[in-house]
């Protein structure tokens, strides 16, 4: 936490350099549709996606002009944001693999419990294996950068958890399947619901708690309605970040050179210190709310760990049955690159 704190305060060197909301006012040859599912108010928005459409303008030298739609407008719906980009309704996109299920299995494997808790390392390792393992998952598209947030919290309402047996019946809402299993296997009742509808259902007390990073106790402002944080730093969330694959064969080719020098390995670079700056805002406004926050303890977590065991071997062993033969070979890469990052290599 002291880490996530010092990078908030620190953390405005680490924009791309973007100093306005309104963009670069100019008649542009090629227009561009970036859709996501974020408040603007979300750190991703505002230091990541943003940014990075006014920078592709400024490369481009005027000839592209980038529309974003964020949450709350048409083309922001979390559900329908890979099928928009694959199809060309929208030319840009930045989504969530968990949502809608049943896609992205092999990208979701850096979901189960207990691979990382960096958001750098995972980011790292899902961009190293994206070319050797992930990327026949993403037809249509131009993947531009994945990447994953930093290890999660559980955050309830009324009721403290710091153990397993705490969880027992709380209704909690989780993020992607294998976030679900893992709640299951840890006593609780997962509830599905996309991040915008979290802080109404906690506040009528339709979920007790749910599953997130630092990040949306400021930008959805659920600091308001969650009285208690336990440190798990048990699971990730990953996301993916793509453009049409025609709307990218069509640009010109220094335009295509823009995109490409914004992309990839440019963007694994800055996703563990942009993940850093926005739990640290987090963090913040929970502590302005007197939350009170717990972190699992070392005996806790060999708990966890052996309770989720079989979950994860059930998990891998079904993604076998479902024509994934090296599933096992996919998590065993994810161990090995995530601690090489995590090593400090």
């Amino acid at each position: 936490m002291k880490r996530i704190l010092m990078a908030a305060v620190a953390g405005a060197a680490l924009t791309f350099g973007w100093t306005g909301t309104a963009g670069m006012a100019w008649a542009a040859d090629i227009n561009l549709k970036m859709a996501h599912f974020l408040p603007t108010a979300n750190g991703m928005h505002r230091d990541f996606l943003e940014p990075w459409a006014r920078k592709l303008e400024a490369c481009s030298g005027g000839k592209v002009a980038v529309e974003i739609f964020p949450a709350g407008t048409q083309l922001g719906n979390i559900a329908k944001l890979y099928d928009s980009v694959s199809a060309g309704v929208v030319d840009i996109a930045h989504g969530l693999h968990g949502i809608p299920a049943g896609r992205f299995p092999k990208t979701r494997i850096i979901d189960l419990p207990f691979l990382t808790e960096s958001a750098d390392a995972a980011s790292r390792a899902l961009w190293d294996l994206y070319p050797t393992y992930l990327a026949d998952e993403y037809p249509g598209v131009k993947v531009l950068g994945l990447h994953a947030h930093n290890g999660g919290l559980i955050h309830t309402k009324d009721k403290q958890v710091t153990k397993m047996e705490d969880l027992k019946g709380l209704r909690i809402r989780f993020p992607s399947p294998a976030i679900k299993a893992m709640l299951e296997y840890l006593g609780a009742v997962p509830q599905g619901l996309p991040p915008g509808k979290v802080y109404e259902n906690m506040q009528k007390g339709v979920i007790d708690g749910t599953v997130f990073p630092w990040d949306p106790m400021q930008s959805f402002k659920l600091a308001e309605v969650v009285n208690y944080h336990l440190d798990a730093r048990a699971y990730t969330v990953s996301f993916w970040f793509a453009m049409n694959q025609g709307t990218y064969d069509g640009l010109p080719d220094d335009v295509r050179g823009c995109v490409d020098s914004l992309s990839g390995d440019y963007l694994a670079d800055k996703f563990g210190l942009w993940w850093d700056r926005w739990d640290g805002w987090g963090l913040k406004a929970s502590l302005k709310q007197r939350s009170v926050l717990t972190e699992l303890s070392d005996e806790e977590r060999a708990r966890w760990r052996e309770a989720l065991t079989p979950m994860i071997d059930e998990w891998l062993a079904n993604m076998e049955k479902d024509g994934v033969a090296n599933a096992r070979e996919i998590y065993q890469a994810f161990q090995e690159r995530i601690a090489h990052y995590e090593d400090g290599n």
